[in-house]
Order: structure tokens, then sequence, then C-alpha cells
């Protein structure tokens, strides 16, 4: 079955429909969580709570955009309900020691180096700018579905990308000093 079938099969009562639909798609909605929230924890209870509202919600969806887009929004909504709601929480400042360890990596940094910096750096934007970022660099949308993905104007996804693309520059910037220095203006966090 398709995913369309299988939103269709859950909304008219088969019980096993939604739980394959969700099987299909865990690891990436787990990767958009844990890329848009700020730690493993909420990224789980993010995910969970999204998931309880595409239960709820599969009634409305409308045909007109994927299943796997409409996930991924209702995920991305989720995370930044969360971190709304846990405005407690202090800012997260830059902190030197990632900058620190980037620079100790070496001169040729490994693949899990580079991932590892960059989710530290994805980390250390504001929840709107992170959420633009994976949905068009990370998970690769064209901007236009990413607005519609995210609920937002197209020139808001392009701002809020090129200002989280520019703090990505100077948080890894270590990763080749001449290039990104010179590529890149220093950006005041």
């Amino acid at each position: 079955m398709s995913d369309r079938e299988l939103i269709a099969a859950h909304v008219s009562g088969d019980t096993q429909a939604f739980a394959e639909l969700i099987h299909r798609h865990q690891r990436y909605l787990w990767r958009v969580a844990k890329r848009t929230s700020h730690c493993d924890e909420d990224a789980a209870d993010a995910l969970q709570e999204a998931m309880l509202s595409a239960f709820r919600m599969a009634e409305g969806y409308r045909a007109d955009a994927a299943v796997r887009s409409w996930l991924h929004r209702i995920v991305v909504n989720s995370c930044l309900d969360r971190m709304r709601r846990n405005r407690v929480r202090p800012a997260i400042p830059l902190d030197p020691s990632i900058m620190e360890h980037v620079g100790l990596i070496g001169d040729r940094p490994s693949g899990d180096d580079i991932a590892e910096a960059i989710d530290h750096a994805l980390m250390l934007l504001p929840a709107e700018q992170r959420a633009a970022v994976v949905t068009v660099d990370v998970e690769g949308y064209p901007v236009a579905e990413a607005a519609e993905v995210l609920g937002i104007p197209i020139g808001t996804v392009k701002s809020r990308c090129a200002r989280g693309r520019l703090k990505l520059a100077e948080i890894l910037s270590e990763f080749h000093p001449e290039r990104n220095r010179s590529a890149f203006p220093r950006v005041n966090t």
C-alpha cells in the first residue's frame, strides 16, 4: 500500500495501517526531530507528541502534499512547540570548548568528526533557523516546499537559511580557516 492508501485505511478504521506508515518513516522522522530539538530527550518527546498528533489529525490530511512532507511538518512543529514551552531553559551561548574541540581535530578531520561538529553547530542555532537549515540543507527540500512544510513564507525560509548558514560557517570555520574566513563575514551571535 502507498502512504496515502495507509492514511485512508487508518481513517477507515484499519488498526495496523498507521503503525505501518510510521514504521516506514520512523528513521527519517527521528533524524528530523533530533536535528530540530535541543537534545535526544526533547527529540523523543516531541516525536512522540507528533505521532500522536498525526494519528489524531489523519482525517484532515489533504492529498495535495506527500505524506512524508506532512509528517515532517508535524514533527518540526512539535519540536518548536516543545522548545517554546521550555523557554525557561537558558539560551545556548557559543561554547568555546566546542570551538577548541573543532580546532583540535587536526588537518584532515574524519567524516565522523565533521558530522559531530556539524551536529553541535546546528544545536547552537536558534530553533527557527535550525528548522529551516535542516529542512533545506540537510533534508534537501526545495525552498518552496520547505516553506510549505514549515508553514512560513518562502522569503522567511530564505532569510533564516542565510542567517543560519552564516552562523554555521563561523562556527565551523576551523575546518578550513583560509577559505571560510575569507568567504564569510564574521557573525555576532
